[in-house]
């Protein structure tokens, strides 16, 4: 299984449609707070749909208490910073993921905590901000699992 963290998260309907995603690719979701909304949010349960009792979502208080929990485990930082393209890694079963919140990115000690082949980015057009935060998830995870042969559960 892989583990996709989203830490401080500012925007519902893209934290449901990462639950939607996690329910259907078998990742496990933690979430880091401050949220940006209510877990009882009517657009992140629009959003999720009902797909929320397929997804193992943990919350944590802080990152300490979220990064102790998947510690030992090979982790990546994923942010338009990031010095190596997302589709170049090769990735393993219990790979770990961390995404910045929507308006800001991963903070600097996060993302300096990670070895540099560790952050990673998607590609974009020279000169563009960043992806949607629920579109980058889609594709980093769908790599990861397309390199494991999309099997039942990553």
């Amino acid at each position: 299984m892989f583990d996709v963290i989203l830490y401080q998260p500012e925007i519902p309907p893209n934290t449901g449609n990462i639950i939607r995603l996690c329910a259907n690719t078998g990742a496990r979701l933690h979430l880091v707070k401050p949220l940006g909304f209510s877990l009882e949010d009517k657009q992140l349960l629009r959003a999720g749909l009902d797909y929320h009792e397929f997804a193992t979502i943990t919350v944590y208080e802080s990152w300490a208490d979220c990064a102790a929990s998947v510690k030992d485990r090979r982790f990546f930082a994923v942010s338009t910073k990031g010095i190596q393209r997302y589709d170049l890694v090769d990735y393993a079963a219990g790979d770990v993921f961390v995404f910045g919140p929507e308006s800001r990115g991963l903070p600097a000690e996060i993302l300096e905590a990670v070895a540099e082949q560790q952050r990673i980015r998607v590609p974009m057009v020279p000169g563009n901000r960043s992806l949607n935060l629920s579109n980058t998830v889609a594709v980093v995870i769908y790599e990861a699992w397309r390199q494991l042969g999309f099997g039942t559960r990553t």
